[in-house]
């Protein structure tokens, strides 16, 4: 089901570019007040009076600029919360869901000495099969040495090479998903790039079941995000503060800071 599109205009008429100029300005005096965590953009998100919702479109270039501009302040924070917390949540020999960043996606380096401490694997997007009209999401084992090569969507993932089937992880073979996200909310609802590969990925209840953290700075965590009907919320999120768990979730005591 493709997202439902709509146009922000104020009660002038203004298109939905010149209030992304707007926001692009409180924005750039958020980020210079001197404390990343003030430049969240809750206030981009609170209706006025007779103004409609921003599109999710204009979230995302704000939100990417917002993420770019935290993130070589946040990272070594990031790096040294996934270092630090993550292994305690994994079961004994579970797999680890990571990810290849991406532009401005947060790098946890995983390979680095101390690592994360846990079998990585990496999510590929597979071309449609015979009837199907769009491909899928999967997970496989990675290796340092394990050779990369472009998946559907073009990105590096572990895949075989041509004329050998990968080796999909079943969803209980993964312990924990770590996710990036360009903004979360206190919900649990994560703004992605717009693919929606982990939503249909996690509309599975198998995959569902396992616990999924969104990866980003803390300066794109806001109280709320628009909602779709296929949304799918996630267990928490991962900042440069910590583990947070969104309340009412079955794992947060596990998660809780």
């Amino acid at each position: 089901m493709p997202p439902t599109r709509w146009r922000w205009r104020s009660p002038a008429g203004s298109s939905d570019e010149a209030a992304g100029a707007r926001m692009l300005a409180w924005f750039g005096a958020a980020m210079h007040s001197g404390d990343g965590r003030e430049a969240r953009l809750d206030s981009l998100l609170a209706a006025q009076p007779g103004d409609p919702a921003p599109s999710k479109d204009a979230l995302r270039r704000q939100f990417r600029r917002c993420r770019r501009q935290a993130l070589a302040a946040c990272t070594p924070g990031l790096r040294a919360v996934a270092r630090e917390r993550l292994p305690a949540l994994l079961p004994p020999g579970a797999w680890l869901g990571l990810y290849l960043p991406v532009g401005s996606e947060p790098d946890l380096d995983p390979w680095a000495p101390g690592g994360l401490g846990a079998r990585l694997a990496l999510p590929a997007v597979l071309p449609p099969r015979h009837g199907e009209t769009q491909g899928r999401l999967i997970y496989l084992p990675w290796e340092p040495d394990t050779p990369l090569r472009p998946d559907a969507c073009g990105i590096p993932a572990p895949l075989p090479g041509e004329g050998r089937d990968p080796v999909l992880l079943p969803p209980a073979a993964l312990g924990l998903l770590l996710v990036p996200a360009l903004a979360v909310d206190r919900s649990g609802i994560r703004l992605g790039s717009g693919g929606g590969w982990y939503d249909r990925l996690r509309s599975d209840p198998a995959w569902r079941a396992v616990p999924a953290l969104a990866v980003l700075p803390s300066a794109c965590v806001v109280e709320r995000l628009p909602r779709d009907p296929w949304d799918v919320p996630f267990h928490g999120w991962l900042d440069e503060h910590g583990i947070h768990a969104v309340e009412g979730q079955a794992a947060a005591g596990r998660w809780a800071c």
